[in-house]
């Protein structure tokens, strides 16, 4: 199928071939009829992905500070390939889209195959998108006008917030699409509406409407309030770079005035134009209340009428409810339909043009789940590797460090990101469903690099298709998932090795490091210093990420049983309490072993970025050896050793090219089975702790 893609690091809009989604649990697979391109947001994320790297720069502060940050601690090339790496990725265009149902996932009520739906999903001939993101469309709306729903559930949202009573008068700063269905919707409601726009077109597009519209070029704020009083209240929907236009608003409103910002203005606020009118300023989050909340979005959870009258998906109903009556008319806003197959330079055409429907009338084979291009694998290798997964681990960490490795495969639920890399690396197919994948009998290893709640499930199909199996960490989050692996090794149908992708354990100074201290009894104190990670990120979720202890401490709970040489025994974990709660992201894990040796693991997200992410200290015998970041290892007591100074990274590419030799030897596994039971049993009995309290047995 077609999907419309920005490109961040060079501004190229793409049409590009991507496997069909898949229909996942609670989400519905729809076949695209007509979407709607959004004039401010996607021309902003185009204008901002041609800007150069310094213009980048400036329109983000906030990440511009965290990248000199990593320049101190990590050095400028690493630094800048890490950042155009991160650049160096497309994004899917649209969030304004018409279909019909052609699959429903696990869960879903409600929809039947054939329903005519609007969604957010983006610009492509199909979308996957959650249930509470998706609403039927009446029979007597036409495609087109039912593409503006979602733009108008913005609009509807910031209405919402303002509140505005019968009889009140409301400036409309900005008559682009959202903004002039604002109008609308201030004028159903018995507002008497201004418009402020400085394009004459859209000015005259809100006078056939009835209302005033004032160029803020050639008006004053105190121009507007003297032709046409003073304001209740002012939405904002423009998207401008002036600091004027907040000032502008605050001029016009009556003392106790309030301000909706739906669009994107700098907020450099006076506190003098606010304090003496006392006015109120409120920013509108996209469609309203849902909207970025992972258990509405992607579980279906609703929140409860009688509490939040007004969610998203409820929004979207109101707005095609008052399109079937008539009280929106967009018909006036449709400047432009363009055919899919045209669409690529659609941004380049005229910035005044309002609403651009993109029309989707070629066939497409929804059951499509593999792309194949040339096929550039030989006719034989004794590794064919498939990736599982194409988020920022793999593009960042994992796709660079099998390169000129056979990789047949990669695949992604949306398809996109992996369609993407395919063509960046190489890689000769894509998918959608895994499944297509294990039938490939060419294929022997499965590379797994999705979310955490994943990895068991692909693992046990892999395994039971006799396939080998590299796991990002951690195997699993839960004792369940553990049992499920290694039942599944049990009843492989052949031995297949399976590796967890503890990369430490392979670095060069890690190797020299064993060397030295040679198994002896020893005391092992690794200091990671994590940084903050934002608290809607999925790895805090102990449903899908498991945590930051399980899903990233357990690197070092197992580096310490692989210096020590020996297996954990028991484990102590005390945490860090804010406000009475502890955090897995500041904890303290100690660590008994087999032959006498304890280990200390403190896991850190509270300290400073310019110091050292990692540090290990091991004493032992009267000697100590001491590793900086992978960059230093210095030995104090060591005949013959003193330093051992070398940028190799923490050992990805060697884990990855000794798995090869493994599996291409037919020998051992990379990694003893023992070895990953025990890590992973530690690791979630280290969080089991936590919460009891004392030590706990690693059974």
């Amino acid at each position: 199928m077609k999907q419309l893609a920005q490109n961040l690091r060079t501004g190229e809009t793409l049409l590009l071939d991507v496997p069909v989604p898949l229909a996942r649990k609670g989400c519905l697979l729809i076949k695209t009829r007509k979407s709607l391109v959004s004039a401010g947001t996607e021309r902003m994320l185009v204008r901002f992905s041609k800007a150069n790297f310094l213009l980048k720069a400036r329109q983000q502060p906030d990440k511009l500070r965290l990248v000199i940050d990593k320049i101190r601690t990590d050095g400028f090339w690493k630094t800048t390939r890490s950042v155009l790496r991160r650049l160096d990725q497309v994004l899917p265009l649209g969030y304004c889209n018409v279909g019909n149902v052609v699959a429903l996932g696990e869960g879903v009520e409600g929809f039947t195959i054939g329903d005519r739906v609007v969604s957010n999903g983006p610009h492509a001939e199909v979308v996957c998108v959650p249930v509470n993101l998706v609403a039927k469309i009446p029979e007597n709306l036409p495609d087109g006008a039912a593409a503006f729903t979602v733009l108008g559930a913005v609009g509807l949202h910031g209405v919402r917030l303002l509140a505005p009573a019968l009889g009140e008068r409301v400036a409309v700063v900005g008559l682009g699409l959202i903004g002039l269905i604002v109008v609308d919707l201030l004028r159903a409601q018995g507002c008497e509406v201004i418009g402020i726009e400085p394009d004459e077109g859209r000015r005259r597009l809100a006078e056939e409407k009835g209302i005033r519209a004032f160029d803020p070029l050639k008006s004053t704020g105190r121009f507007i309030s003297e032709q046409s009083g003073e304001m209740d209240g002012v939405i904002i929907t423009a998207s401008s770079g002036s600091g004027k236009v907040i000032s502008m608003v605050s001029a016009i409103c009556r003392k106790r005035g309030k301000i909706v910002l739906i669009g994107d203005v700098p907020l450099r606020l006076n506190r003098a134009d606010f304090y003496h009118k006392e006015l109120t300023f409120q920013v509108s989050c996209a469609y309203g209340p849902g909207r970025y909340d992972h258990a509405y979005e992607e579980q279906g959870v609703d929140y409860p009428l009688p509490y939040v009258r007004w969610t998203m998906n409820r929004n979207f109903q109101e707005i095609l409810r008052l399109l079937g009556n008539g009280a929106l008319d967009v018909k006036p806003l449709i400047t432009d339909i363009v055919p899919l197959e045209n669409c690529s330079g659609i941004y380049q055409r005229n910035s005044r043009s309002l609403g651009t429907l993109i029309d989707y009338s070629g066939k497409c084979n929804t059951r499509e789940t593999v792309i194949q291009s040339a096929d550039n694998a030989r006719t034989f290798q004794k590794v064919v590797a498939a990736i599982v997964g194409a988020g920022n681990f793999a593009s960042m960490t994992l796709l660079p460090c099998l390169r000129g490795k056979c990789i047949r495969y990669i695949a992604s639920s949306g398809g996109l990101r992996a369609a993407e890399l395919a063509a960046k690396y190489g890689i000769s197919r894509v998918a959608t469903d895994y499944d297509e994948i294990l039938k490939d009998d060419e294929v022997n290893l499965i590379i797994i690099a999705t979310r955490h709640d994943q990895h068991v499930s692909i693992a046990a199909d892999a395994i039971r298709a006799g396939k080998h199996v590299f796991v990002e960490k951690p195997l699993s989050i839960d004792f369940r998932g553990v049992e499920t692996v290694k039942s599944a090794l049990q009843n492989a149908p052949w031995p297949v090795f399976l590796t967890v992708g503890f990369n430490r354990r392979y670095a060069p100074h890690i190797t020299k490091l064993r060397e030295l201290l040679g198994g002896c009894p020893m005391n092992v104190v690794i200091t990671v210093n994590a940084g903050y990670i934002l608290g809607n990120s999925w790895i805090h979720d102990s449903a899908r990420g498991g945590g930051r202890l399980v899903g990233e401490a357990c690197h070092f709970i197992d580096l310490v049983a692989w210096i020590a040489e020996s297996r954990i025994t028991e484990v102590c974990t005390h945490a860090l309490a804010v406000h009475g709660c502890m955090s897995s992201e500041n904890a303290t894990v100690l660590l008994k072993l087999e032959n006498g040796s304890t280990g200390t693991v403190h896991y850190f997200s509270n300290g400073h970025s310019g110091y050292p992410k990692e540090r290990i200290e091991v004493h032992s015998l009267g000697r100590t050896v001491v590793l900086d970041d992978y960059k230093v290892l210095r030995g104090y007591g060591f005949k013959g050793f003193a330093e051992m100074r070398m940028d190799t990274g923490k050992g990805h590419r060697e884990q990855f090219d000794r798995l090869f030799e493994c599996i291409s030897a037919e020998t051992m596994p990379l990694m003893p089975i023992e070895d990953i039971w025990n890590s992973s049993r530690a690791t979630l009995a280290a969080r089991d702790s936590m919460w009891t309290g004392g030590w706990v047995k690693v059974l």
